[in-house]
């Protein structure tokens, strides 16, 4: 019995042009329909996932920051909320100065995303993700102990090792550093824990390699057709490109578990 379907946003749900597959999307609402619950887990923030969030109908929690925080977007209910160590983001503020050029780091603090440089990969970005970066004047004005993530933009990308913190690629050129424990897969499982649903009983989709020890955790581990070979080697089954319906496959696979028509 699969109850859950837990789906990636960008390039498994949403396409190249901003908006759900349309079918993934009608999949996704027949399956809640049916009594399943649809669950989203996406590298966003809270207003940059409200838009899908919302035209799904969900009314549920939503996985954001790639697991940092996990939020009910209809009440703003908050449920797990981590932050980089003040140490690790001190750590993080020294390498600033010396990123190679062509990135940009983006810090998350408080509900809203802040950038002190204007370079066109971050207004892409922005654009995409459908938010606003703010200037802080200076990165020292944030919070040393309430900065959700960190994002460097670019490439060529760096690999650091901060103690305190786990990195992931979301995109080619998106380096996500979080605090350590927050995955996608390590909020999913905190989820289901609380609402009495066993991993088996769950269905997980995704692209990237932030989406990886979510499919692992899963009964039902899917990868997009056309996502990252480390996500497809891993995978239970490989379904759809996203444009084709990757997550409609997964709806479909879910449904036959269950014995629905």
């Amino acid at each position: 019995m699969i109850r859950w379907i837990v789906t990636d946003l960008d390039g498994t749900l949403v396409g190249r042009d901003l908006a759900m597959v349309p079918a993934s999307r009608d999949a996704l609402r027949r399956f809640r329909a049916a009594g399943g619950q649809v669950v989203i887990a996406t590298g966003r923030m809270e207003r940059s996932a409200l838009r899908y969030y919302e035209e799904l109908g969900l009314d549920g929690p939503a996985i954001l920051y790639n697991g940092a925080r996990t939020v009910n977007l209809a009440t703003g209910s908050v449920g797990r909320s981590c932050s980089l160590p003040p140490e690790a983001w001190k750590t993080l503020l020294a390498m600033f100065d010396d990123l190679p050029d062509g990135v940009h780091p983006v810090a998350f603090s408080g509900g809203q995303a802040y950038a002190v440089e204007r370079a066109p990969a971050l207004r892409d970005y922005a654009r995409r993700d459908g938010i606003t970066l703010r200037d802080p004047g200076d990165w020292t004005a944030l919070p040393a102990g309430d900065v959700t993530k960190c994002m460097l933009i670019g490439d060529p990308l760096p690999d650091p090792h901060i103690p305190g913190t786990v990195t992931t690629r979301s995109e080619a050129t998106y380096l996500e550093i979080l605090p350590e424990g927050a995955t996608k897969g390590s909020a999913l499982r905190e989820l289901a824990a609380a609402a009495g649903v066993p991993p088996r009983e769950i269905a997980a989709v995704g692209d990237n390699p932030n989406d990886l020890d979510m499919i692992e955790l899963a009964g039902l581990g899917a990868a997009v057709g056309d996502g990252h070979p480390a996500l497809r080697a891993a995978a239970d089954v490989v379904v759809r490109a996203c444009a084709d319906g990757a997550v409609a496959h997964v709806v479909e696979l879910a449904c036959r578990a269950n014995g629905w028509s």
